[in-house]
């Protein structure tokens, strides 16, 4: 398929909001496959291509907060390979077995753990004693989401963030930082898989990748500046209307 100039011009400007959302909070796709599906685009392809802006996206995000100082990447070096593989294990069981149930599951968690960071407002404010080590969170937290990322997918950054807080604690700004970069791994399963079945429209695929990466280093930057307030905000914008979303889709 091709797409005129415009379109193409609109697909990079929207990515650019997307990776922005994403970067602070997750939900970019509900950005970016509204408007490619408005375009014509075909779900299985739009869905696919997103996957590519969302890995410039994370990336990008994830390489502003390490070098800032907000990742500590030897200790999350130890998530990232039992994230993708989770991810990957997720993506290959996705046509296999039906996801249905999830959509009934996943809107009641997502309002529960944004109401929950909403009324608490001391959560994520000081890094705070860990719960388990990290080698247990790379052995079994870790891995579920990224497979729950392959297999169904919204809200992972919420999870990943909550986790992340609550059995590893971290402070907000740490543990969003810490997300982004595990959610970038588990894009990348992801991403491969779908190279690997020719799904991506690259046309469209490369203005949402360079969309992204620009979004995804100015929401990275606006968290290091103005902190948890805002985290706080966009993740509750944005955990309700993934569940809006997935309940209206039944």
């Amino acid at each position: 398929m091709e797409y005129s100039l415009a379109l193409i011009l609109l697909f990079f400007v929207v990515a650019i909001i997307a990776g922005w959302v994403d970067a602070i909070a997750g939900g970019g796709g509900l950005v970016t496959i509204p408007v490619m599906l408005a375009a014509g685009v075909p779900p299985a392809a739009a869905i696919a291509t997103n996957k590519l802006g969302g890995v410039a996206g994370t990336f990008s995000a994830s390489w502003h907060f390490i070098r800032t100082g907000q990742i500590d990447f030897r200790t999350s070096a130890i998530m990232i390979p039992t994230t993708f593989l989770g991810a990957l294990l997720g993506g290959y069981l996705l046509n296999r077995i039906n996801s249905e149930f999830l959509t009934f599951i996943i809107p009641v968690l997502l309002i529960g753990f944004a109401l929950y960071f909403l009324f608490s407002p001391g959560i994520g404010e000081l890094d705070k004693k860990t719960i388990i080590p990290v080698s247990l969170f790379a052995g079994l937290p870790a891995p579920l989401i990224g497979f729950y990322d392959g297999f169904f997918g919204p809200g992972t950054g919420t999870f990943f963030c909550l986790a992340l807080v609550l059995l590893l604690g971290y402070n907000l700004v740490k543990s969003t930082a810490n997300a982004k970069l595990l959610n970038f791994s588990s894009n990348l399963a992801a991403l491969i898989y779908f190279i690997s079945s020719g799904s991506i429209l690259w046309q469209v695929g490369i203005a949402m990748l360079l969309g992204q990466f620009i979004g995804g280093y100015l929401g990275a930057r606006m968290i290091v500046k103005n902190g948890k307030k805002l985290i706080k905000i966009i993740m509750t914008i944005m955990a309700f209307a993934i569940s809006a979303k997935i309940m209206l889709a039944r």
